[in-house]
């Protein structure tokens, strides 16, 4: 019998209905929450594919979770990819992947841990050219953090004061500045498996649990075909078997904002009867699928299809 395992936070609805969907297939898997303990180096892993949705908040399942790649387990989503992202990177993988980015810049800490001295800064050019980023994204501009997400640590600056105010309050967080995009439409795409996408109309200024639009327009043919083609793209490109890829569409031309999202918000009162029951759908069968294959992606290289020369 192959095993299905699941890390899990404070979450209930998607983990258990994903362990139910999986018993109804009546295949040779089974799926359970998974127990641990301290680990021994080397550790078997008494799984073929685990689905982790907390590690970003607990290091010792990132730990326990490379462990398990090195013994020959499927992760969903891939540890060694999934640490080494940021945002920063990731709209300049975005970009050499064909995908429309917002003009990001990377800033330069404001305060740095201790005993990092102004000598071990020497590589750093000082004063900040603020008045050459500002040319180069406009204003407003988001101010965001590198690293991280649920929408925190984003601000929205309309003038030079308002940034400079800012980023002295940000301590030792890596920032990135990127160009505010004024959007016609805003979509969010399901992702599961980098091959089934489900773009969905969504709208971030509404509260939570109303941000997503059972009843809705379909969008432009070519709009969904050109959404659907760019959210595989940045998922293969990043080795995510499961997120949401957001995209501000201006004029037309679909902008990715958002994608990044190694634990997506899968719950029901998140999503709405209908889209988290595709949503259990599509990761059973992935789950299944890479139980009986069993053929671990590789942990360091990149995706075939991407060369970064």
């Amino acid at each position: 019998m192959k095993r299905v395992g699941l890390l899990v936070g404070k979450e209930h609805s998607f983990p258990e209905a994903l362990i139910a969907e999986i018993t109804l297939r009546e295949m040779p898997v089974e799926a359970q929450m998974v127990k641990l303990g301290g680990l021994p180096m080397n550790a078997s892993v008494h799984y073929d594919v685990l689905v982790d949705r907390i590690s970003h908040e607990v290091p010792f399942y990132q730990s326990y979770l490379k462990n398990a790649v090195l013994q020959g387990v499927t992760v969903i989503n891939n540890p060694f990819w999934r640490i080494v992202d940021d945002k920063f990177f990731g709209t300049a993988l975005g970009a050499k992947l064909g995908v429309a980015m917002p003009k990001t810049i990377l800033l330069p800490n404001k305060d740095y841990i201790e005993g990092v001295v102004e000598e071990s800064l020497r590589n750093l050019q000082y004063p900040i050219d603020w008045e050459a980023f500002l040319d180069y994204t406009g204003l407003p501009v988001v101010l965001k953090a590198h690293w991280g997400g649920g929408w925190k640590d984003v601000h929205i600056i309309h003038s030079k004061t308002e940034l400079w105010e800012r980023y002295n309050q940000i301590g030792t967080k890596t920032m990135i500045l990127q160009e505010y995009i004024e959007w016609d439409q805003y979509v969010r795409c399901l992702v599961i498996g980098q091959e089934d996408v489900l773009p969905v109309l969504w709208d971030p200024r509404k509260p939570h649990f109303e941000r997503y639009e059972e009843s809705q327009p379909p969008l432009d043919p070519a709009l969904k075909a050109t959404i659907i083609d760019h959210a595989q793209r940045l998922c293969r490109g990043l080795g995510y078997d499961m997120n949401t890829v957001e995209f501000a569409v201006r004029d037309g031309v679909p902008i990715a904002i958002d994608f990044m999202n190694s634990a997506p918000d899968f719950d029901v009162s998140s999503l709405g009867d209908h889209y988290f029951s595709w949503v259990v759908e599509k990761m059973a069968t992935l789950c299944i699928r890479l139980a009986v294959e069993s053929h671990p992606a590789a942990p360091t290289t990149w995706p075939a299809f991407f060369d970064p020369q």
